[in-house]
């Protein structure tokens, strides 16, 4: 009777574990979605990985962040950084193939605002988990190319603006992106999630 006694009880206390992990992780993914959800990100994509290829990704991603400020300044929310970047398609597109042709270069540059998936990104200052975020898509040539990306709002990638996460997200969710050596592990467990809701996605 003893041991089914404490057998029960270890089964609880085991549950009441598994359960506060849950929990736990359920906490943590909340902040991660807000900050998929309140972000812009640039993302470049290189004609191929040849090393011109690669210089000039890098060129264009220059040019577009010089022009970044000016055209997400007046944005409250990811919502309007959507839209403003849609209304300068044709801008941002003429930044990018000025660019390729002047360094002699004969593809194009297809730029539009849509969703992309990343893995978990560290930046100098903060850390992105991984997922499906909108993202300002700079495709060049044919885009077979290692890609570039940072985030475009808030303008947190762009040296001239003062600008912070917690500008669009909470101070919980912008902690989280910015103090990610404490929540390393749970990075990692985000990421294989998102991995495995991206392959279930495709069937």
């Amino acid at each position: 009777m003893k041991t089914k006694t404490r057998k029960n009880i270890e089964l609880r206390i085991l549950f009441g574990l598994i359960c506060t992990i849950a929990l736990s992780f359920a906490r943590f993914e909340v902040r991660c979605d807000e900050l998929r959800q309140n972000v812009l990100r640039l993302h470049i994509i290189a004609n191929s990985d040849e090393p011109e290829d690669q210089s000039l990704k890098l060129a264009v991603r220059d040019e577009i962040l010089k022009n970044s400020t000016d055209i997400f300044k007046n944005c409250s929310d990811v919502t309007t950084a959507c839209k403003a970047a849609e209304t300068q398609l044709d801008n941002i597109s003429a930044i990018a193939n000025s660019v390729i042709k002047q360094n002699g270069f004969n593809y194009a540059a297809d730029v539009s605002v849509g969703d992309a998936y990343f893995d978990t990104r560290e930046y100098d200052d903060f850390t992105l988990p991984a997922g499906t975020y909108k993202s300002l898509i700079v495709n060049l040539g044919d885009g077979k190319g290692k890609n570039w990306w940072c985030v475009v709002f808030p303008c947190v990638c762009v040296p001239t603006a003062d600008a912070s996460l917690s500008d669009s997200v909470s101070d919980e969710a912008a902690d989280t992106a910015e103090n990610a050596p404490k929540y390393e592990i749970k990075f990692k467990k985000v990421e294989i999630y998102e991995q495995f809701k991206k392959i279930f996605s495709k069937k």
